[in-house]
């Protein structure tokens, strides 16, 4: 189970070591990236989640995307990953993705980070999972491997598409309301949703145009498929392959979909060889055409990005509607 964790007072163990001489080496400078009431929550953490030395020897800074702060945390007893964010919606982003990590990890032949705690010390949540030594991402039994990861996750079927909660796609909400029916599904729970977003910022009526036109005839564009359990952020970005060349899977925003939606985003923004493509084909060949569908699956991920960084993505939406319309 994963825990949440709530801090909501500063308590002064930490400023005594400090000013008592006998705080970590080093901390006065981790202030810098970590309140106190913070490092003491995420101490409290790595207490509650494994035996030994509990004690932060070291904060390091790590890349960890666009939307969150990222570090990796330093023990005698090992090394763990932390993502903070002071959004309001962040307790609940953090809670959402140690639920879809957890989703990932109950499959056979998934791995992911194990998500250890939630929790929030006064502005910041925080979001504690395993550390994993990430390599070179692009050997060839690595892409392979990821391939074959990738298939067996989207083998993972069940009667409806969607998901029995809500989740986010980045700080973005992502409704997951179940449906027998893929087409209603993209089209009320993916598309929609950030249109009506899109809508109130940038006021583009004729976008909304175009896409009632392809709502028209979205059914006949695909082939029927069973929902299968998707990343759903899949993108260059959010998967790592460690130095004996096996991959994870990371930052996921799980749901029961049409699984070329996984596929089509892989082919978004690159960081897959044709050692990945042909390694899943293998393992779970994907129905003719799936290559023609790529734009029209990532119409959903442009939206997002439109209303997350801006109208620079708006000309990519145009392009690839016109191609279904």
């Amino acid at each position: 189970m994963i825990g949440i964790l709530h801090v909501t007072s500063k308590v002064g163990k930490i400023t005594q070591r400090i000013n008592s001489g006998k705080s970590h080496r080093g901390f006065v400078s981790w202030l810098v990236f970590l309140s106190e009431s913070l490092f003491q929550a995420l101490e409290a953490a790595i207490k509650a989640t494994a035996p030994g030395d509990f004690r932060i020897q070291r904060v390091v800074p790590v890349s960890g995307g666009d939307i969150n702060r990222a570090y990796q945390l330093q023990t005698k007893s090992g090394r763990y990953f932390a993502k903070v964010n002071d959004a309001p919606q962040a307790p609940q982003m953090f809670v959402a993705e140690s639920t879809g990590l957890a989703m990932l990890r109950q499959t056979v032949g998934i791995r992911a980070p194990q998500p250890f705690m939630a929790g929030q010390a006064h502005r910041d949540a925080f979001l504690l999972m395993e550390w994993i030594d990430a390599a070179g991402k692009h050997s060839e039994a690595g892409q392979a491997a990821l391939g074959r990861m990738l298939a067996a996750l989207h083998r993972q079927h069940r009667e409806t598409f969607g998901l029995d909660h809500g989740n986010f796609i980045g700080r973005l909400p992502q409704a997951n309301t179940p449906s027998a029916d893929w087409a209603a599904f993209f089209i009320g729970q993916r598309l929609q949703k950030q249109l009506d977003i899109a809508q109130h910022t940038y006021g583009e009526a004729g976008l909304q145009a175009s896409f009632d036109q392809l709502f028209a005839r979205l059914e006949s564009l695909y082939p029927q498929e069973p929902p299968s359990l998707l990343h759903g952020d899949l993108w260059g970005g959010n998967y790592l392959v460690d130095a004996a060349g096996q991959p994870a899977l990371i930052d996921p925003a799980v749901y029961y979909g049409h699984r070329e939606a996984d596929i089509a985003m892989t082919k978004l923004f690159g960081g897959f060889s044709t050692d990945f493509y042909a390694a899943y084909h293998e393992a779970y060949p994907l129905q003719a055409g799936w290559e023609a569908r790529v734009n029209l699956w990532n119409l959903y991920p442009l939206l997002v990005h439109l209303n997350l960084f801006g109208a620079s993505y708006l000309g990519a939406i145009q392009r690839s509607l016109k191609q279904y319309i």
